[in-house]
């Protein structure tokens, strides 16, 4: 197991969180979002996604942003990926780390890649080989893996076993994600048995969505069971276009408060992220007191 004090904290606002903001920054603006998260002490950022940019207009210069940045040594630049073409836009820009998503349903993943969770892992299996080859970190994503907004409640076993083929695909790790934010304290106490029971405590992240403001209660019971990797967003940005009622993920503010109440090691500038949060709010027109 990790040190039991050090927790990592993958900070997905560039991506996660502006994926879903009405407003398009100007890309000068996203590499300076990215550089001042560096400088405050992030190790791991999802710093873009490539995907259809006419689906997703927020990220249609991810190739610009990547090659920004891409001087940054010892940061985890992460970009999202859904498909091959993603793969290939991503590695000729520079990333060096990409991570691919499915869902715990077949009507998620249907809805948002427009394929089956099966053959979500037919596209995801030459991008494997090629990572694995080209020395890419794979990451990995279990979209609505406690509630599905198309069919309902999730069983913790059926995300944990699509977890495990990702795992198995060669993904470094998995991220359970919680994308519609209404996990229950019962449903998180099942997944955590699950995780642990099947032993991936060191190989699992929560990416969290607040939406009745239980996210950091289900972090600190994840502490608890062992878990040390937490995806969050500056000024808690963000949500899910296609998770319809999704609004934003877990403030990184809020989940490095935890940490230090906690007496947690994370190796980052609380108060510098705290007004970055304020800025990007600005940049974005949202009002800042709303990542309290």
């Amino acid at each position: 197991m990790r040190d039991s004090r050090l927790v990592r904290v993958v900070e997905v606002g560039p991506r996660d969180g502006l994926q879903n903001e009405s407003a398009i920054l100007p890309l000068a603006t996203k590499i300076e979002l990215v550089e001042r998260l560096i400088n405050a002490g992030l190790a791991s950022i999802e710093v873009t996604s490539f995907v259809n940019p006419a689906l997703v207009p927020q990220m249609a210069d991810a190739e610009q942003v990547v090659s920004a940045i891409s001087g940054y040594r010892g940061v985890d630049q992460i970009a999202l990926v859904p498909n091959e073409r993603g793969y290939d836009r991503a590695f000729a820009a520079g990333s060096r780390s990409v991570e691919i998503f499915t869902a715990a349903t077949d009507a998620f993943c249907e809805a948002n890649t427009r394929c089956t969770v099966d053959e979500s892992f037919d596209r995801f299996a030459p991008i494997a080989r090629r990572a694995d080859g080209a020395g890419v970190r794979l990451r990995g994503a279990v979209s609505v893996a406690f509630h599905c907004p198309f069919s309902g409640p999730v069983e913790a076993t059926a995300a944990i076993r699509v977890a495990e083929r990702l795992l198995a695909l060669g993904c470094a790790e998995v991220a359970i994600c919680d994308t519609t934010g209404r996990a229950t304290s019962d449903q998180i106490e099942a997944m955590l048995e699950q995780v642990v029971a099947h032993g991936l405590v060191d190989m699992v992240a929560f990416h969290l969505h607040d939406t009745f403001g239980l996210a950091i209660n289900h972090i600190e019971r994840a502490l608890q069971a062992g878990v040390r990797t937490f995806d969050a967003s500056v000024g808690r940005l963000g949500g899910c276009p296609f998770a319809p009622g999704a609004p934003g993920n877990v403030a990184t503010e809020a989940v490095l408060g935890l940490l230090d109440r906690g007496g947690y090691q994370h190796g980052i500038d609380a108060r510098s992220v705290a007004e970055i949060g304020r800025w990007i709010r600005g940049e974005l027109g949202v009002r800042s007191d709303a990542a309290n």
